[in-house]
């Protein structure tokens, strides 16, 4: 099904421009819930029709299993049902993994974003099983979530091509930037597809993607709004324009990563979410000038 240029497999389980969303921390490093339903509203007003909670730029690992449920649970007071709110559930363990994921349902999550299981470095056929066990233990959607420069190991496209057909795999977050592979395979499997590198957001589009997972949608959420538009209707000459200037942003968290660019980057838009908790840290000071720049740059500042 599709809406002008556009796919649409899986919006109504993902969305379309989804935000990878950071966790907000007060002045003290505790949890800020009124900070998340202040963002998450913002964002959703810029056209951000989908979050990502507790995902790597939410600080997955940093953040303890009842801070994610509460975030969770605080969003979704803050921007109602129509918004699709993806928790981010996955991990090494496969058992802490199942764990989590039928907590989010309980949650309220409408799906789950699953991370290829890092650092143990499973076979292919691990890999498989690991992410059969926590289908079949919940009813919710589930988005894999396919990004080697994290996870060391890929998720094969042959066993993306076995995943496909578990029920309730639905989609892939797409970190690897394999876009070759991934056409056949989105040809092939029926598996929506979500651009999880930012850089790659226009290209993903024009092979079938359904949407994007960013981080610089945090900065930029109407910009990256615009972007689907335009590509959907037609207007490539405006999607173009639009991402050239996105990739001022795409160059800063190139320099500082996610969660130090969308901190950073809210804070200096007049959205203080706090600082990140270690082991990540807040741009210094020569950094934040360079970040004041290419927000400048990109229009969102």
């Amino acid at each position: 099904m599709s809406n002008g240029l556009t796919a649409r497999t899986g919006s109504e389980h993902f969305g379309t421009v989804s935000v990878a969303m950071v966790t907000p921390f007060d002045a003290e490093g505790a949890l800020d819930l009124e900070a998340g339903q202040r963002l998450a509203k913002h964002l959703v007003d810029a056209g951000v029709d989908s979050l990502v909670l507790a995902g790597t730029t939410g600080e997955s690992p940093t953040t303890s299993v009842e801070e994610k449920l509460q975030l969770l649970k605080a969003v979704r007071e803050a921007v109602g049902e129509n918004i699709k709110l993806i928790g981010g559930s996955g991990t090494n363990n496969t058992h802490s993994t199942v764990e989590l994921s039928k907590r989010f349902e309980e949650a309220g999550a409408d799906a789950l974003l699953v991370v290829t299981p890092y650092y143990s470095k499973p076979s292919q056929e691990g890999v498989y099983r690991h992410f059969e066990v926590v289908a079949k233990s919940t009813d919710l959607p589930i988005c894999l979530y396919d990004i080697p420069p994290r996870s060391v190991i890929p998720i094969a496209s042959d066993t993306i091509r076995r995943l496909a057909e578990l029920e309730n795999v639905a989609a892939v977050k797409d970190a690897k930037g394999d876009i070759a592979a991934a056409t056949t395979l989105i040809a092939e499997t029926g598996l929506a597809w979500y651009s999880g590198d930012d850089p790659l957001n226009l290209p993903w589009l024009s092979v079938g993607a359904t949407g994007f997972i960013s981080v610089v949608g945090h900065l930029a959420p109407a910009a990256l709004r615009a972007l689907h538009t335009s590509f959907g209707a037609g207007d490539l000459v405006r999607a173009r324009e639009i991402n050239a200037k996105l990739a001022h942003l795409v160059a800063a968290q190139g320099r500082l990563g996610g969660v130090s660019l969308a901190k950073a980057g809210l804070r200096l838009q007049g959205i203080e979410v706090g600082d990140p908790r270690l082991p990540i840290v807040a741009p210094n000071d020569q950094e934040l000038e360079d970040l004041r720049h290419d927000m400048t740059l990109a229009g969102v500042l």
